[in-house]
């Protein structure tokens, strides 16, 4: 890493030009700035790198003169994210001479892509990937499995990609869409070369209609809006299968989270009630209703997410059966839920933010779009910058209460983005003003700066070819219509 770091500084003095007066051109501000002047090739006479552990972990100190470059990383991430900080000045202009002290607010900086309703593939994840590599942005949470398909392969269970890949939210008869594991690995592997942890989500034991439209037997049965939506947590046999799947899947993602989803389960347990196996269940383990079933399943699973040497995921239901008490991280993601992150914040709840308002980015941006969702108002750019501070009061929190919060997390679930240009408009630059929040600190952020510094990315998008949305000029890129939903029921395909 030093070595290559060497030569791409070398690289980035040979094309420094005049740089540009004002504030640093980078995204997210760093911490610490002091300039003064500007770097020539011509005057140049030494590059160093370094990792010095007594700096931040993922924090670096850059020291540029008329005729040195100094680049210290607190690690390797921290090195890497200090060369981020210097292609983007090389890309804007040129090298400033001073010294940059940085390192992030948060060790979570996430995005989440939901690739279930509809796919994206492994070029546009790669695109994501390097988007947040230059944000700074470290956790990509992988969102493989729903009701609408089944998007990862396993092994052992080879049906849940030759029947539950197949359609989307858009199309149920879409060709079986799915990344094999050797297109895993190659993504993990890209995201580790660039500091960023893929943590894998198989949903469970809601949103599971795919995978039991292709093993009917471990189905759990659901309601009439939401047919075939749970795993039954009556049979043995189903902790068998999922935990089969789950020892796949850690072995495809070395690194140490995995997300199980837990999330409205009542949308289909309603089925439990009729259920033989899960009557037996009630009886044999004296469970009380269907919320204590939920939690013996949950319970069960994190059981065996432990047992493969992870550390369990879900999102903020699963603090009501308990699991936050055993170690596992929780998604705070109901914003009209304060009730709920106050009490993980009580409790001491390791916890990660990512409530639908503001951080969910398939709520449209602008009063004017046709495409996406609303909640009482909806997720503009500068909601996003602004967050969490600005919703401290009405969470009734303050900064010290928020103790237990690891990072923040920006989500895109994929119902209405059923094409590149609808992602991309979703995500950007809505991705940048994410990545500010995550690593800069509130005193360090200023929306006025952020704007003027956006030019510069907006010319990146613009030759990335990126369909973003253009708030300086919507006209630029206008909405993408939205799909075609086609109102037909999937084939039956157990026949």
């Amino acid at each position: 890493m030093r070595k290559a770091a060497v030569i791409c500084l070398l690289a980035l003095v040979a094309c420094t030009g005049k740089a540009p007066e004002g504030p640093l051109p980078v995204i997210p501000a760093p911490q610490e700035v002091s300039l003064d002047g500007t770097l020539s090739r011509a005057s140049l006479e030494k590059v160093v790198t370094s990792i010095d552990h007594a700096l931040p972990e993922e924090g670096y100190l850059l020291e540029v003169d008329k005729r040195s470059i100094r680049l210290v990383g607190g690690s390797e991430a921290g090195l890497y994210y200090g060369m981020q900080t210097l292609l983007q000045e090389k890309e804007n202009g040129g090298l400033r001479c001073g010294t940059i002290t940085d390192w992030p607010r948060y060790s979570w900086r996430g995005f989440m892509l939901d690739e279930a309703r509809h796919f994206s593939g492994k070029e546009r994840v790669k695109m994501i990937l390097d988007q947040m590599a230059r944000l700074k942005l470290n956790r990509f949470h992988w969102h493989l499995t729903d009701a609408q398909g089944w998007r990862i392969q396993i092994e052992g269970w080879p049906l849940l990609t030759e029947v539950g890949a197949v359609g989307t939210h858009s199309d149920p008869y879409a060709p079986a869409a799915y990344y094999t594991q050797k297109d895993i690995r190659e993504i993990v592997a890209y995201a580790a070369e660039r500091h960023i942890v893929v943590v894998p989500e198989i949903d469970m034991p809601g949103h599971a209609a795919a995978a039991n439209r292709s093993y009917p037997a471990f189905n759990g049965g659901g309601s009439p809006t939401q047919p075939d939506f749970t795993f039954n947590p009556g049979k043995e046999e189903t902790y068998a299968y999922l935990t089969s799947i789950l020892r796949e899947v850690a072995a495809l993602f070395p690194g140490p989270w995995l997300h199980i989803g837990g999330d409205e389960v009542n949308y289909g347990s309603e089925a439990w009630v009729s259920s033989p196996e899960v009557k037996a269940l009630m009886r044999r383990e004296k469970l009380s209703g269907l919320k204590e079933v939920e939690g013996y399943f949950l319970h069960r699973m994190a059981d065996s997410v432990k047992v493969l040497g992870k550390t369990l995921i879900g999102w903020d239901d699963v603090m009501d059966v308990g699991l936050g008490e055993e170690g596992a991280l929780i998604d705070w993601w109901r914003h009209d839920r304060p009730d709920k992150l106050k009490r993980a914040m009580a409790q001491g709840y390791t916890t990660i933010l990512c409530p639908r308002k503001p951080l969910y980015f398939d709520f449209v941006q602008h009063d004017d779009h046709k495409v996406g969702r609303k909640w009482d108002g909806f997720c503009p750019m500068e909601d996003v910058y602004a967050f969490p501070d600005a919703w401290y009061e009405g969470w009734g929190l303050t900064e010290k209460d928020m103790a237990p919060v690891l990072g923040i997390q920006a989500n895109l679930w994929s119902e209405l983005t059923h094409n590149t240009h609808r992602v991309d408009f979703m995500v950007f630059p809505r991705l940048y003003a994410l990545a500010e929040s995550a690593w800069t600190l509130p005193q360090n952020k200023d929306y006025g700066s952020f704007r003027r510094r956006l030019e510069d990315a907006y010319r990146l998008l613009d030759a990335m070819g990126i369909y973003y949305y253009d708030c300086r000029a919507p006209q630029h890129h206008p909405e993408p219509e939205g799909p075609s939903i086609i109102e037909r029921k999937p084939q039956d395909w157990k026949d």
